[in-house]
């Protein structure tokens, strides 16, 4: 065995809207590794979702079918970890739920519903293992058949993310009035394509390149003849994309397949995606397109094979990651970076301090960051109300490695940091599990006292120690001055915490 615990096995689930994918492979490094298994089974689970809300039931049982081989395929590879997740079709199905749990329960698989900042994580993640990132910032584009997700990032992360509902798929099931061959089908996918735009902060400057991942441009990329490094990274000039974009215009569905041997599932979707793919690199002025041949379930096995090296380091990157992530959120709103920085400093020293009273593990954490950081981020709305504001924002956003559900964690925790504390009549508040309620009550409370402690804005209080007994609990302060007002603060603000942790708190300097 290598060192770190090498070699390990990975395996993952790539549940799509235009195709599943399973991916195993075996790990010799953080990096390296050989291929167990593959397959691409082509069930559609787009098709109908994007119209009428619903998963097929054919596609439905296609799907559950899928993830029975993958099941069978695993049993003699032995794995380490695995991970299957879904995308835009199954995530915004009325029915989505009802495939989980058939999933489960035909086939013991766990199948996670991610956001599109998610994905965009996953992706960056497998493009920064084949591009070298480093000096400067680039627009990486990751299509798939329900969305595209365009994001700036560098060589640490993300900057900024948006996701379009703008897939393949969707494109070709919303303008299908149109009819896919009649003559004014290119002029109205054009025209509704134009409506994309890349991130704002790329707009004011020259990236450093311009990266597309999915299964359609590298679809593109064998048209036009790119060679590939052997890493598998091919570039390709947009003129030769708009030469191709052309060349399928003129070409029936049937053409498509027949003269240029695209699959049935590729020839009626590949024209939306490289039109989508042209579009936003004229916006980056990219002379040329990257597309290192990965994408998402690339993504996962990095991902699983760097919590398997180390659960701790693994920890702390998605925590760095998440930090800059929300930062870049928090700038388009133009808020106290320094202020929510630094509440999300002492929130944490808080969090980890009193583990041993309130047992909530890493992926609380994670929301406490997250809503500490981003706590006064509806003040660009308002100041009044400004605590209900926030909550609408991040109610309605994504951060990177968080679910819909973390989402509307963090917006309820951000919402309590003032004024009324949780109330069972509060209705984003009983929108959360019993759990998750009783989490989300503990985390705010400590975001209070946080926030409390920089009553300034100024950063006074550098360090909070905290000690307990049976009835109380102490707040040692260490700082810049008397720290008048941030005692002051607390008091007001301490209420929640100590009924919280069932004690009574002080505060000494």
């Amino acid at each position: 065995m290598a060192s770190n615990g090498f070699p390990f096995r990975v395996g993952c689930v790539d549940t799509g809207s235009n195709a599943i994918r399973f991916l195993a492979a075996e790990f010799t490094g953080p990096t390296e590794f050989e291929t167990l298994a593959y397959q691409r089974v082509p069930v559609r689970l787009g098709h109908q979702v994007f119209l009428t809300g619903q998963l097929a039931p054919q596609a439905m049982d296609g799907a559950v079918a899928a993830f029975a081989s993958f099941r069978d395929q695993m049993k003699g590879l032995e794995m380490d970890s695995f991970r299957a997740v879904a995308t835009s079709a199954v995530r915004e199905a009325k029915n989505g739920f009802e495939l989980v749990g058939r999933i489960l329960e035909e086939t013991g698989i766990v199948l996670e519903m991610i956001s599109g900042s998610e994905e965009a994580r996953l992706v960056h993640l497998a493009v920064a293992n084949r591009v070298d990132l480093t000096g400067g910032q680039w627009i990486l584009t990751d299509l798939g058949g329900g969305s595209v997700e365009v994001s700036l990032v560098d060589d640490m992360g993300m900057l900024w993310t948006e996701s379009h509902t703008m897939g393949s798929v969707r494109l070709l099931e919303e303008l299908s009035e149109a009819g896919p061959e009649s003559p004014g089908y290119q002029r109205l996918l054009s025209d509704y394509v134009s409506t994309l735009r890349i991130p704002y902060p790329a707009q004011y400057w020259s990236p450093a390149g311009f990266v597309a991942t999915g299964g359609n441009i590298e679809a593109l990329a064998d048209l036009a003849g790119v060679q590939r490094t052997a890493l598998g990274v091919g570039t390709l000039p947009s003129k030769d994309l708009r030469s191709a974009i052309d060349l399928l215009s003129r070409l029936s569905y049937r053409e498509r397949m027949t003269q240029l041997g695209l699959r049935e599932d590729r020839a009626d979707v590949i024209l939306p995606a490289a039109m989508v793919y042209h579009h936003l690199a004229r916006l980056a002025s990219a002379e040329a397109i990257l597309v290192p041949g990965v994408g998402v379930k690339e993504g996962i096995l990095v991902d699983l094979v760097d919590d398997l090296i180390s659960h701790t380091t693994h920890e702390v990157r998605r925590d760095q990651q998440l930090t800059k992530a929300a930062i870049s959120f928090g700038r388009r709103f133009m808020f106290d970076e320094a202020h929510g920085l630094h509440v999300g400093k002492l929130a944490l020293s808080i969090f980890d301090q009193t583990e041993e009273l309130h047992g909530l593990g890493t992926q609380n954490r994670r929301r406490l960051l997250a809503a500490s950081i981003l706590h006064d981020i509806g003040a660009f709305v308002g100041h009044k109300r400004h605590h209900k504001h926030s909550l609408y924002i991040l109610s309605h956003s994504e951060l990177p490695s968080l679910s819909s559900n973390d989402m509307l964690m963090v917006a309820n925790i951000a919402r309590y940091h003032r004024k009324n504390i949780p109330r069972a009549h509060h209705p984003d508040f009983v929108r959360l599990s019993n759990e998750d309620q009783e989490r989300t009550t503990i985390l705010a409370s400590i975001l209070r006292v946080a926030d409390a402690l920089d009553r300034s804005h100024f950063q006074n209080v550098e360090e909070v120690k905290v000690s307990w007994g049976k009835k109380e609990m102490t707040l040692q302060l260490a700082g810049e001055g008397d720290l008048l007002l941030e005692r002051w603060a607390v008091s007001r603000k301490k209420t929640l915490f100590g009924k919280t942790f069932d004690r009574a708190v002080t505060v000494k300097t």
